[in-house]
């Protein structure tokens, strides 16, 4: 199978597309792959990384500042052009998107050229982007049930996210490497990669009463803010700035204390982890509010809204969902309900059957 696949500017959308990327080639082993990114955002690093042919485009966003829009307006243009003339020259059997700004003039160009489309919606509420490729794409897969909504019902499929798959398969660590106590339990608190000033300052305030408590808590900061938490740590709460092995740390965690990102729910309903979701307020559409909402309203999540967030509201939720044992294996269960860990499998047999036997091109 000849790819052409496309997704930029955050993890949440990369991450899902290597996903995407690794079970084609699991399945079809002499696959072909082209991946079109832009020139200055995450993609542009990491996939070259991974060994998978790069084209970047120069692109950005819509900006409420009118000068700003008309740039971005003429860099589309110009992407589009620039875009067509290399789905050409490659000739994929499939062209696919999955989430970010970037991927506009990819699946546009493609269906323009008669090129079979698909694009994966990441978030519960989907982003510009989607929103205007709908009619551009042959088949959409979605990450959670009430996306499915937003969509043609003869298009759409729940197939969960992608990255599912990968927690899935991912080791668990032995405690004690991280430096912890395999008798007690577990409480990771992060705030994405990046991680949030707002709520590090609050954290800073907040661990010196985890002193006390009979779990163990891990807290990974980001990179930028970890100096602030410097002689922090005390016998129950390990710091650290940043981890490789996120997959592997979830095996091993009672509970999570997060951001709601697409990403980050399809781990953690995959393995049916209990979890006090922080929604950030600063994503577009307020997105990740309503991801949270649909683990709250199936009782797989407690909410915790970032104003809400100190110490009394994070202890008292904690305590809540590990000293009550019933709930906790209430909230494991629900969060298993919602989880897709076979997404990659459903999404791979989707676009085997948009691609059938054909060349690549629709019949129009």
């Amino acid at each position: 199978m000849r790819v052409i696949i496309s997704a930029g500017g955050t993890g949440g959308h990369i991450y899902p597309a290597l996903s995407i990327i690794k079970k084609i080639k699991e399945k079809e082993k002499n696959s072909e792959f082209l991946y079109i990114g832009t020139l200055d955002r995450m993609e542009h690093e990491i996939i070259p990384k991974e060994g998978i042919p790069y084209f970047g485009i120069e692109i950005s966003g819509l900006s409420k500042n009118i000068g700003k829009t008309l740039k971005s307006l003429k860099s589309l243009r110009k992407s589009i052009k620039i875009v067509k003339n290399k789905i050409l020259e490659f000739n994929p059997d499939i062209v696919i998107g999955v989430g970010g700004y970037v991927t506009f003039p990819v699946i546009y160009s493609a269906k323009k050229l008669g090129y079979k489309t698909f694009i994966h919606e990441q978030n519960s509420i989907p982003g510009k982007s989607n929103k205007i490729l709908v009619k551009y794409a042959d088949k959409i897969a979605v990450s959670l049930p009430g996306s499915l909504k937003y969509f043609p019902k003869e298009k759409a499929t729940f197939t969960g996210n992608p990255r599912s798959s990968e927690v899935i398969t991912a080791k668990s660590l032995n405690k004690s490497t991280l430096g912890f106590s395999k008798n007690k339990k577990l409480v990771l608190i992060v705030m994405g990669s990046q991680g949030s000033m707002t709520i590090n300052e609050e954290l800073r305030k907040i661990i010196k009463k985890f002193k006390n408590k009979e779990y163990e808590v891990l807290i990974i900061t980001g990179n930028n803010y970890y100096k602030d938490f410097k002689n922090l740590e005390t016998n129950n709460v390990k710091i650290v700035p940043f981890l490789n092995n996120m997959l592997n740390v979830l095996k091993i965690c009672d509970l999570i204390v997060t951001r709601a990102g697409a990403s980050t729910i399809s781990e953690i309903t995959a393995i049916g982890l209990p979890s006090i979701l922080v929604p950030s307020p600063y994503v577009a559409n307020n997105h990740q509010f309503y991801n949270a909402m649909e683990l709250v309203d199936a009782k797989a999540s407690i909410l915790l809204e970032e104003k809400d967030f100190n110490d009394k509201n994070l202890l008292e939720k904690i305590d809540l969902v590990l000293n009550d044992e019933k709930l906790y294996n209430e909230m494991h269960t629900n969060a298993l309900k919602l989880g897709q860990p076979s997404s990659t499998e459903k999404i791979y047999q989707l676009i085997k059957e948009l691609v059938g036997n054909g060349n690549g091109k629709d019949n129009q």
